[in-house]
């Protein structure tokens, strides 16, 4: 399946039906899938040739959306303003993950990855869609991501279901990793 520019309804039809699309997100392309959905999760890591254990990045039109993954009562109130100021934006916070979300989110970790984006395909996509989608740069691991639709096409042909054309957001590097309770920089300036 592929879809016109910015088809977003199409995009989340392919996502409902445990699919994998690739877009465009602040810095470089994505790909995406439910985080609901294991095999959908098993054919991205596939795709990609991912390790599980690295675990993955939920990307949200806002923080409501992740709460299902996120042991919210763990955040102290001195780490919010940090964390919840910053969005939406670029930036990745690694934050507690409840015990029930999936290890094929977290992989060997006890948090999860979440960004809050201001990317406006993006976010569009994710409120479409009523929830976070995992997102993870569009690349072969230890590659380059790639910066366009053609890349993507040429480095993944039919492996992945819809291509959503849209606009880079400007971004030089992707997203700036930070874990919420230490601040620790985990990727990125």
């Amino acid at each position: 399946m592929s879809n016109p520019p910015n088809n977003l309804d199409e995009a989340c039809q392919v996502l409902r039906a445990g699919g994998v699309i690739c877009y465009p997100t602040e810095a470089v392309y994505g790909l995406g899938c439910d985080p609901d959905n294991q095999e959908a999760v098993n054919k991205l890591l596939a795709i990609k040739q991912r390790d599980a254990s690295k675990g993955l990045i939920l990307l949200a039109d806002n923080y409501g959306q992740c709460l299902p993954y996120v042991d919210d009562a763990k955040i102290p109130m001195d780490k919010r303003t940090d964390l919840f100021s910053s969005w939406p934006s670029a930036i990745t916070w690694l934050l507690p993950a409840k015990a029930s979300t999936p290890k094929w989110l977290t992989g060997e970790h006890d948090s999860i990855a979440i960004r809050i984006t201001a990317h406006p395909e993006c976010k569009a996509l994710s409120k479409l869609f009523g929830k976070p989608l995992v997102s993870t740069s569009a690349n072969l691991s230890g590659e380059e991501p790639v910066m366009s639709i053609g890349e993507a096409r040429h480095t993944f042909h039919e492996q992945v279901d819809c291509y959503v054309q849209g606009k880079l957001g400007g971004h030089a590097a992707p997203s700036q990793i930070k874990h919420a309770l230490t601040g620790a920089v985990i990727r990125g300036n």
